[in-house]
C-alpha cells in the first residue's frame, strides 16, 4: 500500500491577487534549492486518522500556527513516487515571520557519526499563483488550479 500524507494549503485575497502560503522544507539537502523545491504543510498519516485530522495535525507540527474553521476539500494527488496527497485549502493570514516548526534529527555530514538536529520546515512564504507555481513542487501543483477553482 502507498504511502499516504494530508497538508493544508493556506490563502488570502490581497488587493489584486489571490496568495496562497507555501513552506520551505529543512535540512542540509533542501537548504540552497529554491524553485520548484517548496511545499504545502504536509505529512504522513496512518490508517487509523483521517486525512483531514491528519492534515491539521501536521500543519500545528510544521508550522505552530493553530487552524480555525472549516477545511475546503480539494482532493488527491498521486506523486511520482507513489505517495498519494489529499490536501485542504483554508483561508487565512498567517505571519510567515513567526513560523515555529517541529525539529528532526539525522547524521550530517554523511558518514560523519554525527547527529545534529534541522527544522522540518525552515521558512514559510506568501505567493502569487505565478511565483507559487514556480516555487512549489511539481507534483503538488494541480493543487493551485483546484483552489483557484474552488474559490
Amino acid at each position: 500500500m502507498a504511502k499516504r500524507s494530508a497538508g493544508i494549503l493556506p490563502y488570502r485575497r490581497s488587493t489584486n491577487e489571490l496568495q496562497v502560503l507555501l513552506v520551505h522544507p529543512g535540512g542540509p539537502f533542501w537548504q540552497n534549492r529554491d524553485l520548484g523545491a517548496w511545499s504545502i504543510a504536509k505529512g504522513e498519516y496512518g490508517d487509523d486518522e483521517q486525512p483531514e485530522a491528519a492534515a491539521r495535525r501536521e500543519f500545528v507540527e510544521e508550522t505552530g500556527w493553530e487552524l480555525k474553521g472549516a477545511l475546503l476539500p480539494l482532493g488527491e494527488l498521486r506523486q511520482r513516487g507513489g505517495k498519494l496527497i489529499t490536501a485542504f485549502g483554508v483561508e487565512g493570514d498567517f505571519d510567515a515571520g513567526s513560523l515555529r516548526s517541529n525539529m528532526f534529527e539525522m547524521e550530517w555530514p554523511p558518514r560523519s557519526g554525527r547527529i545534529q538536529f534541522f527544522p522540518e520546515i525552515d521558512r514559510a512564504g506568501w505567493f502569487g499563483l505565478d511565483m507559487a507555481r514556480e516555487k512549489l513542487l511539481v507534483g503538488q501543483r494541480p493543487f493551485l488550479d483546484r483552489l483557484v477553482v474552488s474559490v
